[in-house]
């Protein structure tokens, strides 16, 4: 698995703020835009994939997970070591936030991490509310959560996470960049991370419900951190957390430029790693097989001539966000404030409900 060759890829283009360049290579006219800011949905090039049908013995067990949290009098648990040793004098009713959490795609992402068994799902997805409240995440809106974009805000001020583009199946791509590492290692680094994987979920289309990872580990000089790897427990806790608390996220997870350093990483944490996210994994395949060049950096063969400058981005990253869960809240509150109702309805713009909430 870690032994593949590491592809190499050399690209080069030229800048100009705020305008489209041309270049002539060869036989090609390739056109790359200038861009600063994040897409906000797919291109023509992303199609979305045909949902699975559900089997009746699915319908059934999807239900009875449904049913029990729309129990009125049904009490979370406030972190995950209170919901490990039941202290029920501690546990708090279910907030209207988090019922807009407790969708119909939820349920099933729970269903299929624990291959359909209904009691261990609705003790993951109890255990994962309580952490939620605990991270400080549980709020629907950014400015209410403790982690938040002006907590997080200096953690990316050298751009080591962008959200940039869909994949070829309309997945929004969240870049992680190692190289360009600015701070040591803390919980705030943690905490950053979760914070992107909350926003890039924000960008997900009506219809898609999972996201792409795009890691590049190659030097960059305005890192700070370079040729570091993260400590072990580190890595753990952040497998733990995308494993946990993520699950049936992760569509697609793809690799390059990594160093040694960092393969000696991967192959410490790779015990840690569960069977179904390894088989996402791709390391070392030009990214351009797997994202529209209209949607990519350049820096992968792309269209796209992307440079991060924080003041710009960031801000706008988040605006983007929060006008997106408004349209989401709206929606839930138009079609009953019910839990189990769908994102296919609450991303998209149609009027009548694909998915009703029996």
């Amino acid at each position: 698995m870690f032994s593949k060759l590491k592809a190499k890829v050399d690209i080069s283009s030229t800048n100009s703020e705020n305008s489209s360049n041309t270049s002539l290579d060869e036989k090609t006219l390739v056109v790359i835009e200038k861009s600063y800011l994040p897409f906000e949905s797919p291109s023509s090039e992303s199609k979305l994939l045909p949902e699975p049908k559900l089997t009746d013995e699915q319908k059934s067990k999807y239900q009875f997970v449904l049913k029990y949290f729309q129990n009125e009098e049904l009490l979370i648990a406030i972190s995950e070591d209170n919901h490990k040793l039941k202290d029920k004098s501690l546990y708090k009713p279910l907030t209207i936030d988090e019922k807009t959490w407790l969708t119909r795609e939820c349920f099933l992402r729970y269903l299929r991490a624990t291959k359909w068994n209904q009691s261990d799902a609705i003790d993951r997805i109890e255990l994962t509310l309580a952490w939620r409240r605990e991270f400080g995440i549980d709020k629907f809106y950014d400015k209410d959560n403790i982690v938040n974009g002006e907590l997080v805000s200096e953690e990316n001020e050298t751009g080591k996470e962008v959200i940039l583009g869909y994949d070829n199946d309309s997945r929004p791509c969240l870049y992680l960049k190692p190289g360009r590492q600015n701070t040591k290692t803390s919980q705030r680094q943690v905490q950053h991370l979760v914070y992107m994987l909350e926003r890039v979920i924000d960008y997900m289309p009506s219809g898609q419900d999972s996201l792409a990872l795009l890691i590049d580990f190659k030097a960059h000089p305005i890192g700070t951190q370079g040729g570091k790897i993260p400590p072990v427990g580190t890595g753990r806790q952040v497998l733990h957390i995308l494993q946990t608390h993520y699950p049936e996220r992760l569509g697609k997870a793809l690799l390059t430029n990594i160093p040694w350093l960092g393969w000696t990483f991967l192959k410490i944490i790779h015990p840690f790693i569960d069977p179904l996210t390894r088989e996402k994994l791709v390391f070392d395949q030009p990214f351009i097989n797997y994202v529209p060049k209209e949607q990519l950096d350049k820096d992968f063969n792309g269209n796209v001539d992307f440079d991060y400058v924080h003041e710009k981005y960031w801000n706008k990253m988040i605006e983007i966000s929060q006008v997106k869960k408004q349209k989401y809240f709206e929606r839930f509150e138009k079609f009953g404030s019910k839990i189990g109702l769908s994102e296919v309805d609450l991303r998209g713009t149609h009027e009548e409900l694909v998915h009703p909430v029996e």
